[in-house]
C-alpha cells in the first residue's frame, strides 16, 4: 500500500494523521448552506434520501415512507451536485450527492460549493465515512444511541444542529489529489458494489429455493413416483393419494391473548428479571431470536395455562407489518410468554416440526394474505388461522421422513446463506475502511 512521504497530527481524533501538505478546514468554510425555499412554486419534483440508495426521486420510491406535505412552498430547493444531509439521521449515514434538481423538507441540510478548487464528490465521500459519522455522537439534541455488537448504530430521536455540524473539520488535499481520490474510489467502490449486488442476489435466490423446497415437500411428499390425487384446493393442487386435507384446528390447538390481563404495558421493561415477552421482532426468517428481550416482571406475571409457552409450540405473528411470520420453540428455552400481536399453535396431533414447515410454506402465506383484515394495522383473526387448510400424510413415519429431509436440506441452505451474509458484511467493512484510509490520507492513490 502506497503512503505519503511525511505526516502531521491533525489533532482531530477521527481523522488522525494527515499528509504534511494537506490542510484542515471547518465544513462551514468549505461548503455553503443552501436556504432556497420553493416559494414561489418552481417545481414539484420531491426528492427522497435513504442510507442505502442516497438521493432518489420520491416518485420512484416504493409505497410507504413519509407523505409529502400539501404546501410545497415550505420545501427547500436542491440543485444538481448538492450534498443532501438528513439532520436526524446523518449519524447512521443518511447523506448523499444529488443528481437531480428538486425539493426536500426543511429537516434536511443542503450543502454546495462554487469554489473551483474543491471537488464536491470528495466531500461526499467524507460525509459517508463511518468514522466521521461516529464522531458526531454526543453532538445531537435529544440523541439516543445504541451500538450493536457488529458496530451498527441504532439511533432514536436525534438531530445534529447545523452550528455543530458546520464546525466539524475536514481534511483538505490539493484539488488534483481530491480528483484522483474520487476517481480511485469511484472505480473501487463500483467493483465492491457489484460484488455486493451479486452476493445479495445469490442470497435472495437461496431463500427462494428454501421456500420452494418446503412448499414442494409439504404438499407432494418425497416420492416422485407416488400416485397423486386432486386435493380440491386450487393453491395446493395434487397431493399423494394416501394424504388428506385438514384444517389447523384439527391437528393443533390455537391460542392467543387479549391484552395483558392484570397488568399494564408499563410493567413491560427492557431490563431486569422476569418472563421474556415475545414480540414479532423475536421472529426472523423462521427462527427464534432473543437478542432483543422485553421482560414482564415476576411480580406482575400471571398466565392462563393454555398460553404458557412450551417446547414445540409454534408462535405466529397475528398482527402488524410482519404478519404471517412464525417460529417453533426449541427444547431448551427460558420462561416466555407472548404479547397480543402473537398467537400460539400447540398440542399437536401430528409432527410439530411438520406443522412448523407448513406454517412457513407458500400455501399458508397465500391464505394469510387472503384472510387479512384492513385498517391501519393489518391483522388476521385467530379463527382464520384455525381454519387454514393444510395437506397431511396419514403416516407418522412419512411425516418424520419429511421433517428429517427438510431439516437437513434447509440447514444446508441456511449455512450457505450465512456464509454469503458474512461475505456481505466483509464487503461493507472493506468499502468503509478503503474510503476512510483514502480520504484521510492514510493511503496514497497515485
Amino acid at each position: 500500500m502506497k503512503r505519503y512521504d511525511s505526516y502531521k497530527d491533525s489533532e482531530v481524533e477521527w481523522i488522525g494523521k494527515i499528509p504534511n501538505h494537506w490542510d484542515l478546514c471547518k465544513i462551514k468554510f468549505l461548503l455553503k448552506k443552501r436556504n432556497e425555499k420553493n416559494n414561489p412554486i418552481i417545481t414539484d419534483n420531491i426528492l427522497s434520501l435513504s442510507i442505502k440508495k442516497g438521493v432518489t426521486l420520491q416518485s420512484e420510491k416504493p409505497t410507504g415512507g413519509n407523505k409529502p406535505k400539501d404546501d410545497l412552498s415550505k420545501y427547500n430547493i436542491v440543485q444538481e451536485n448538492d450534498i443532501v444531509i438528513n439532520s436526524m439521521n446523518v449519524i447512521v449515514g443518511s447523506v448523499g450527492l444529488s443528481k437531480y434538481f428538486g425539493l426536500v423538507s426543511p429537516v434536511y441540510y443542503i450543502l454546495y460549493s462554487n469554489n473551483e478548487n474543491l471537488e464536491i464528490r470528495y466531500y461526499d465521500f467524507l460525509f459517508s465515512g463511518k468514522q466521521f459519522q461516529k464522531s458526531l455522537i454526543g453532538e445531537g439534541n435529544g440523541i439516543m444511541i445504541l451500538e450493536s455488537s457488529n458496530g451498527k448504530l441504532n439511533t432514536i430521536r436525534m438531530r445534529i444542529p447545523y452550528e455543530k455540524l458546520g464546525n466539524k473539520e475536514f481534511p483538505v488535499p490539493p484539488l488534483s489529489e481530491q480528483q484522483q481520490i474520487v476517481s480511485f474510489l469511484d472505480t473501487k467502490t463500483s467493483l465492491i458494489d457489484s460484488l455486493f449486488e451479486k452476493t445479495q442476489r445469490k442470497i435472495e435466490l437461496l431463500k427462494e429455493k428454501r421456500t420452494s423446497l418446503i412448499n414442494e415437500v409439504v404438499t407432494k411428499g418425497l416420492n416422485p413416483n407416488v400416485e397423486m390425487k386432486d386435493s380440491g384446493v386450487e393453491w395446493i393442487g395434487d397431493i399423494p393419494s394416501s394424504w388428506f386435507i385438514s384444517k389447523v384446528k384439527f391437528i393443533s390447538k390455537v391460542y392467543g391473548r387479549i391484552g395483558f390481563r392484570g397488568y399494564k404495558t408499563t410493567d413491560l421493561v427492557e431490563e431486569g428479571e422476569g418472563v421474556i415477552t415475545l414480540s414479532p421482532s423475536n421472529i426472523y426468517e423462521g427462527k427464534l431470536v432473543l437478542n432483543k428481550k422485553t421482560y414482564l416482571s415476576y411480580e406482575k406475571y400471571y398466565e392462563s395455562p393454555e398460553i404458557i409457552i412450551k417446547s414445540d409450540d409454534i408462535v405466529y405473528v397475528q398482527r402488524g407489518s410482519t404478519i404471517g411470520k412464525s417460529t417453533i420453540i426449541p427444547k431448551e428455552h427460558p420462561e416466555m410468554t407472548i404479547n397480543p400481536q402473537l398467537i400460539i399453535i400447540k398440542d399437536h396431533k401430528s409432527s410439530p416440526r411438520l406443522t412448523y414447515y407448513l406454517m412457513n410454506s407458500k400455501l399458508i402465506s397465500i391464505q394469510t394474505q387472503n384472510e387479512l383484515n384492513g385498517g391501519s394495522t393489518p391483522m388476521i383473526s385467530q379463527n382464520s388461522v384455525e381454519n387454514f387448510i393444510i395437506p397431511i400424510s396419514k403416516s407418522i413415519d412419512e411425516q418424520q421422513q419429511i421433517v428429517e429431509y427438510l431439516d437437513e436440506q434447509t440447514q444446508l441452505i441456511d449455512k450457505t446463506v450465512s456464509i454469503e451474509e458474512k461475505r456481505i458484511e466483509l464487503l461493507k467493512e472493506y468499502r468503509q475502511s478503503l474510503i476512510s484510509e483514502v480520504v484521510t490520507g492514510k493511503r496514497k492513490v497515485v
